[in-house]
């Protein structure tokens, strides 16, 4: 007897629900572990300039290592689960966060860093009260970016067993299931879609009339 589309997705409802979370836990841990690690870089390439070719290659270079080879490569270190596909996954969101950091600090109009020293700020008061609020709507930018290529990449990491929407994928291949494919990959690009508007919300209410308009990568 057929099962109707809808009686089938009915029926993978509650493991859909599961995997996506377990696709959000792995997106999250990796977005937040980029920002943490990349927004530093980012201020560090402005205020060091011989480091930034070195930082903004080697994440560069990250970028163009295929998923599977580079998940691959972490499984000897790591082991199979989550701890491979997060690490993968930290990597691939560095470039857009370190960059669009640089590029947010680095475009601030020299006239309001002078104002703020002539007022007696320091260097890390100029940093953190100044320079930083101002080119948080680029960095917002930068992560919405990250996110997006994560929630696409963490499909792959069902292949190392870390779960999430990819597991659907991955049985449907092996069934050669069309259902159990799209319904890994439909939720995937609707979560990539409907992260990248929320996180795009934020970007647009903290960027105020007349800033910089930072490109995300």
């Amino acid at each position: 007897m057929n099962v109707t589309l809808t009686d089938f997705i009915i029926q993978r409802a509650p493991d859909l629900w599961s995997k996506t979370v377990e696709h959000l836990m792995l997106t999250g841990a990796s977005i937040g572990v980029a920002v943490i690690v990349g927004v530093p870089l980012g201020v560090l390439i402005t205020r060091q300039p011989f480091l930034r070719n070195i930082i903004l290659s080697l994440a560069g270079i990250v970028q163009t290592i295929p998923s599977l080879a580079l998940l691959a490569f972490f499984l000897p270190l790591l082991g199979i689960g989550t701890a491979p596909a997060i690490a993968a996954l930290i990597l691939y969101a560095l470039l857009p966060i370190v960059r669009n950091t640089y590029t947010g600090l680095s475009g601030i109009s020299s006239s309001i860093l002078e104002a703020a020293q002539g007022m007696g700020f320091t260097n890390h008061q100029r940093l953190w009260m100044v320079e930083v609020p101002l080119a948080v709507p680029v960095i917002i930018a930068g992560i919405r970016t990250s996110t997006t290529i994560c929630v696409g990449i963490a499909t792959l990491s069902a292949f190392i067993g870390a779960g999430g929407l990819g597991d659907f994928i991955v049985r449907g291949l092996a069934l050669n299931n069309t259902r159990l494919i799209l319904l890994g990959a439909v939720p995937a690009a609707v979560l990539a879609l409907v992260l990248d508007y929320l996180i795009g919300l934020v970007e647009a209410a903290l960027r105020p009339a007349g800033s910089l308009e930072g490109g995300s990568s």
